[in-house]
C-alpha cells in the first residue's frame, strides 16, 4: 500500500467554501469517490492570482499507472498523452503553471485516493477526479461510447434494442461524472477567472456547471472527435443541454472547418445564434458574452520521435523488419479496434490491389497493427469476427508458403512506441481508411518518423542521410486530410477508391514521392502540438480580456436553459423608489416611451397588439399631469396608432420608428425650430425632407421576387419602408437569401435616398436620415423651444446602428446622467450659437425672441426601449446632456430586459415598466399582467 503522506484533510482553497449549492439536473450526491475536499500539502506555497495558471481538465490524466509486485500503485508521467505534450506551448508570458483535473485508468481503494492524490499533486500537478465504478461505467462505457461517440461519429439507432439509444440513466451519469470535475476544479481554484482547458467529448457540460459556479471563470473546450451536421445532431434528446453548455465557453476549438460550420449551423437552427465574422476570427454573441469558434487541427512533439531513433530498442526493431521485409513494398496501418475506423474496408482494397494486379503479388504486403477496442457491444464482435476471416481469406488466397510470403501481416495488439516508430520507419506508404474521424495523427507520426533525425554521415544512425520519401493514402473523412495536401485521397467507402489510392502509392516516381514528403514536413514540423496548444490559449486570453469588467446574471435552472448573462459592472436595476423622488421634485418631465415590447409584450402574451386598458389608464394618467409631455414611439403604421390611442389626450405619437411625428393635442409644429419637417397628414409630419418614395416601386418587386424563391419568408410595406422578413425561412437559406437581397438592394439603389438595413431575421429599406433618435431630438425641440441637436451638427457624427460590442462603449459609468456640474457659459454660448442657426429674416428674429424666453428644457427624463431600434434614442438623449436646456436635468435611459444596451438601467419587463409608471401617478394596477 502507498506510504502515508498524511496531511490535514480540512485544508481546502477558500474559494470553494464560498460556492452557492444547487445543481443541475442529475445531480446527486455519493457519486464522486472520496471526500470533495481532498488534503492540501502545507508546504505547497499558493500562487497570487496575477502569476497566472491554466488548468487543463481531460477525461484521463497523462499518467501510466501500475501496480508493484507488493501491491503498492506506481505512476509515470506519459510524454505521449496529448495534454501531456500540449504543456510546451503553454505560453510562459500568461501561465507559469500547468494544472491537471482528470480521472485514473484504474480503480483506487476508498482509504488510498486522498494519500495518492497528495502524491499526484505533488510529483506531477495532476489532482485525480474519484468517481464510483459504477458511476464511471454508465459515464464512460454507457454515455460517452455508445451514445456520444456514434453521434458525433454520424451513426444512429436504428432498432428498438440498439445500445445506441438515448438512455436517462446514462444521461444522469454523465452529468454526475461532470459535476465531480467541476467539484475537483472549484476546489483547485485561486481565483473565479481561473483559466481552464476543457478537453473533448466527455466533458461537454462542464461549462455550464463551472459557469455556475464562477460567473466570470475563463473556460475553453476543445472538441478532438468531429461535430455530426444539424440533420443528425437535432436527432438527439438533449441536444439544447450540449449546445448551451458549450456556449458557456468562452471558446470552442474544432479541427476543422466542417465541424465548425456543423456546430454554428445548430446554434443557427436549434437556438437562433447567428455568428459574426471578423478579421478572420469567428464570434457569437451569447447573452452579452463573446464565444470565440478556433479552428485549428493538432499536431505532433516531432522532437519526441526524432529523440527515439537514439534508443537501442528502437534500433533493434527497426533492424528485425528491414531484414523481416526486404525487397517488399510496405504499406502499413495502426488504428483502434472501432466500427469507423475502416480497417475491414482497407483490407477489401488491398485485396482488391492483389486480385488486379498479380505483378505485386509476393512484392507488397499490408502490415496492419489493431490496437484493442476501446468499447463493446455486438457492433465490434461482428467487425473482429469479419476482419479476422477476411484476413485470413487473403492470406490463404494470395500466400505464397514456399517463398514465405504473407501478404497481410495482423498484429493485435497494442504496440509499444519504439515499435510503432520502427513499422513506420520501415513503411513505403501509411493508409487511413477511416470512415469518419476527428483528427487521427498516424499521417504525422509516420512523416516525421520518415524524416528521421539529420545525422551526419559516419555517425551511427540507423536512418540514411539524403533526401527522404514517403506516401500517404487518406480517407477524405478524417480531420488531418485538409492539412495534407500531398496525400492521396480515397472514398474509403469506394472499394475502388481504396484500391486505387493504394495502386497509385506503390506505383508513384521516387521524385514525386520526395516532393510531397518535403511538403508535409514542412507542414508538420511547423504545425506542431506545442504550436496548437499556444495558439488556443493566446486566443482564450483575447477573448476573455474584458471578463474582470463584466457583472454577470444567471438564469435557467437546467442544463438546457441555464446561460449567464454578461452586462457592464456599472449596468443595474432601475430603483423606483429614486426615479419616485426624483419625479415628485421635478417641475418639467418629458417621458420618451417606446410601445412594442416595452409598454406591451405584443405577441407572447396576446393576438392583437392593440394596448390593453391598464396601459391606456397609465398614458391617460401621465398626460393629465400638467408637468408632464409623453411622448410614444413605435413601428406601427400611423392610422393604427391614432385608433389605438384616441382615448388619451395630449400624447405625442411617433409611427414607423421615428418618420413620422405628431404632437399631442392643441400643440402645433413651430418650422423655425426644426427646418425641414414635412406635412403628412391630420397634423401628422414626416421627418423625411422632400419625401419621395418612388423607389418603392423599384424595390418592391425585388422582395416579392425573393418571398417566392424564399418559402417561409414575408413581406411588410409599411407607407415609409419595406422589410422582408425570413424567420420562418430555413436558417441557412434564409441567411444567404438575405445576404444575396443586401447586394442585390444596394446595386439598384445606389443613386436613391434610402437605408438598405439587415435586422434580426430581416432585410428593411427606408428614407435616409430616419430614425428615433432623429424623433427624439425634433420632439425635444419642439416642446421645449430650441432647435434639435441634428440641426446644430452633422448627423453623421452621432453614432448610430448597432451597439458597439465593447462594454466599455455601451453606456456611461453612470446611473444617471446629471449634468448640474456644468458652468452657465457654456450654455449662454450653446444658446447664442442655437439661435443663430435658424435661418430667414423675421423667423430668425422670432426665435432668437422664443429662445431667450425658453430658459431650461425639461429637469425630468425618463426614456425606455428594448429593441435595437431603440438604441438610437439613448445615444440621443446621452449626446444632448450637453445642450444648455439639459445641463440640469437628471435623466433616466432604462432598456427592458437584462441585455448589453447603451441605457445604464433595465428593468426585466414590461409589467415591471407600467408598475413604474403607475407608482409615478398615483395608480393602483391590480390585475396588471406580469
Amino acid at each position: 500500500m502507498l506510504s502515508s503522506h498524511a496531511k490535514s484533510s480540512s485544508s481546502s482553497r477558500n474559494l470553494a467554501g464560498m460556492l452557492e449549492n444547487g445543481g443541475f439536473e442529475g445531480e446527486g450526491s455519493g457519486s464522486c469517490g472520496g471526500s470533495r475536499q481532498q488534503a492540501r500539502d502545507p508546504r505547497r506555497t499558493s500562487l497570487s492570482v496575477n502569476s497566472g495558471r491554466v488548468i487543463i481538465a481531460s477525461n484521463h490524466l497523462p499518467l501510466r499507472v501500475k501496480k508493484s509486485s507488493t501491491g503498492e500503485w506506481q505512476f509515470e508521467f506519459d510524454e505521449d498523452a496529448l495534454t501531456a505534450q500540449a504543456k510546451d506551448g503553454v505560453p510562459r508570458s500568461h501561465f507559469q503553471e500547468v494544472l491537471y483535473v482528470g480521472g485514473l485508468p484504474v480503480d483506487v481503494e476508498p482509504e488510498e485516493q486522498e494519500n495518492i492524490a497528495i502524491k499526484l499533486r505533488d510529483l506531477y500537478n495532476c489532482c485525480p477526479v474519484y468517481l464510483d465504478s459504477a458511476v464511471k461505467e454508465r459515464f464512460y462505457k454507457g454515455f460517452c461510447k455508445q451514445q456520444l461517440w456514434p453521434l458525433f461519429h454520424y451513426v444512429l439507432p436504428g432498432s428498438p434494442s440498439s445500445s445506441q439509444r438515448f438512455n436517462v440513466e446514462f444521461w444522469q451519469a454523465y452529468v454526475k461524472a461532470n459535476k465531480c470535475f467541476a467539484d475537483k476544479i472549484v476546489e483547485e481554484s485561486l481565483t473565479d477567472t481561473e483559466f481552464v482547458w476543457i478537453h473533448d467529448y466527455h466533458l461537454l457540460v462542464l461549462p455550464s456547471l463551472l459557469r455556475k459556479r464562477f460567473n466570470r471563470i475563463r473556460a475553453g473546450v476543445f472538441l478532438h472527435s468531429p461535430f455530426p451536421s444539424s440533420e443528425i445532431f437535432r436527432t438527439f434528446p438533449k441536444r439544447e443541454e450540449l449546445l448551451r453548455s458549450l456556449l458557456n465557453a468562452d471558446l470552442i476549438g474544432f479541427h476543422t472547418f466542417d465541424y465548425a460550420r456543423h456546430f454554428l449551423s445548430c446554434c443557427s437552427r436549434m437556438l437562433g445564434l447567428e455568428h459574426e465574422t471578423s478579421r478572420g476570427s469567428i464570434t457569437i454573441d451569447y447573452y452579452g458574452r463573446t464565444v470565440g469558434i478556433k479552428i485549428m487541427p493538432t499536431g505532433v512533439n516531432p522532437k519526441r520521435y526524432l529523440d527515439g531513433f537514439s534508443w537501442d530498442e528502437f534500433k533493434w526493431r527497426r533492424g528485425e523488419l528491414e531484414a523481416q521485409f526486404k525487397g517488399m513494398t510496405v504499406l502499413a496501418g495502426v488504428d483502434d479496434m472501432d466500427s469507423f475506423k475502416g480497417i475491414d474496408l482497407k483490407l477489401q482494397a488491398f485485396e482488391r490491389l492483389l486480385e488486379y494486379h498479380a505483378e505485386w503479388r509476393g512484392k507488397v504486403v499490408l502490415v496492419q497493427v489493431t490496437n484493442p477496442p476501446r468499447s463493446t457491444g455486438h457492433d465490434i464482435t461482428e467487425l473482429h469476427a469479419f476482419v479476422t476471416n477476411l484476413v485470413a481469406s487473403i492470406n490463404y488466397k494470395y500466400g505464397n508458403p514456399s517463398t514465405n510470403y504473407v501478404p497481410v501481416h495482423y498484429l493485435e495488439r497494442r504496440v509499444p512506441l519504439h515499435e510503432r516508430m520502427a513499422f513506420y520507419s520501415i513503411a513505403d506508404c501509411v493508409v487511413v481508411t477511416a470512415t469518419r474521424d476527428g483528427m487521427n495523427l498516424v499521417p504525422y507520426e509516420y512523416i516525421v518518423c520518415r524524416q528521421g533525425p539529420d545525422t551526419p554521415p559516419g555517425a551511427g544512425s540507423t536512418v540514411e542521410s539524403g533526401p527522404r520519401d514517403s506516401m500517404l493514402v487518406v480517407s477524405e473523412f478524417v480531420g488531418c486530410s485538409p492539412s495534407l495536401s500531398g496525400a492521396i485521397r480515397v472514398n474509403p467507402w469506394s472499394i475502388d477508391s481504396g484500391y486505387n489510392g493504394m495502386y497509385a502509392a506503390i506505383c508513384m516516381p521516387l521524385e514525386h514521392r520526395r516532393l510531397r514528403h518535403q511538403k508535409h514536413w514542412r507542414y508538420v514540423s511547423q504545425h506542431t502540438v506545442a504550436f496548437w496548444a499556444q495558439s488556443y490559449l493566446m486566443d482564450l486570453v483575447r477573448v476573455t480580456r474584458n471578463h474582470v469588467t463584466m457583472k454577470c446574471y444567471g438564469l435557467g435552472l437546467g442544463l438546457d436553459t441555464f446561460r449567464m448573462v454578461a452586462l457592464d459592472a456599472n449596468f443595474r436595476k432601475m430603483e423606483e423608489s429614486q426615479v419616485a423622488a426624483t419625479y415628485k421634485s421635478s417641475k418639467s418631465r418629458v417621458f420618451f416611451l417606446d410601445y412594442d415590447g416595452t409598454l406591451t409584450a405584443g405577441q407572447h402574451t396576446s393576438i392583437t397588439l392593440a394596448p390593453l386598458d391598464e396601459v391606456l389608464q397609465v398614458l391617460r394618467a401621465l398626460t393629465a399631469e400638467p408637468l408632464n409631455k409623453v411622448v410614444l414611439f413605435s413601428g406601427r403604421p400611423k392610422a393604427e396608432l391614432q385608433e389605438w390611442f384616441a382615448s388619451v389626450p395630449n400624447l405625442a405619437l411617433v409611427a414607423e420608428n421615428g418618420c413620422y411625428l405628431r404632437l399631442g393635442e392643441g400643440q402645433t409644429w413651430r418650422s423655425h425650430l426644426t427646418p425641414g419637417l414635412q406635412v403628412a397628414d391630420q397634423s401628422w409630419v414626416s421627418l423625411v425632407v422632400a419625401a419621395d418614395f418612388g423607389w418603392k416601386k423599384m424595390a418592391l418587386p425585388i422582395l416579392q421576387q425573393y418571398q417566392e424563391s424564399t418559402d417561409g419568408s414575408s413581406i411588410e410595406a409599411k407607407e415609409s419602408a419595406l422589410v422582408w422578413y425570413y424567420k420562418d425561412a430555413d436558417p441557412d437559406f434564409g441567411s444567404w437569401q438575405a445576404k444575396e437581397l443586401l447586394d442585390h438592394l444596394e446595386g439598384v439603389s445606389s443613386n436613391k435616398p434610402v437605408e438598405i438595413v439587415g435586422g434580426s431575421s430581416a432585410v428593411e429599406i427606408k428614407p435616409q436620415g430616419v430614425s428615433k433618435g432623429q424623433a427624439v431630438e425634433k420632439m425635444l425641440g419642439q416642446l421645449y423651444g430650441y432647435p434639435a441637436i441634428a440641426e446644430r451638427r452633422s448627423s453623421s457624427s452621432r453614432p448610430m446602428g448597432r451597439p458597439s460590442s465593447d462594454a466599455s462603449e455601451r453606456r456611461p459609468s453612470s446611473s444617471r446622467f446629471s449634468m448640474s456640474d456644468r458652468g452657465p457659459s457654456a450654455g449662454s454660448a450653446a444658446v447664442q450659437s442655437a439661435a443663430s442657426s435658424v435661418q430667414g429674416g423675421g423667423a430668425e428674429a422670432a426665435a432668437q425672441q422664443e429662445l431667450a424666453a425658453a430658459g431650461k428644457g425639461p429637469d425630468f427624463v425618463l426614456c425606455i426601449g428594448d429593441d435595437r431600434s431603440d438604441e438610437d434614442m439613448f445615444t440621443s438623449i446621452e449626446m444632448m446632456r450637453a445642450s444648455p436646456q439639459m445641463m440640469s436635468s437628471e435623466v433616466y435611459a432604462c432598456t427592458v430586459g437584462q441585455k448589453p444596451s447603451r441605457a445604464p438601467l433595465y428593468l426585466n419587463d414590461p409589467g415591471e415598466v407600467l408598475h413604474l409608471l403607475a407608482r409615478l401617478v398615483g395608480i393602483n394596477l391590480p390585475n396588471l399582467p406580469l
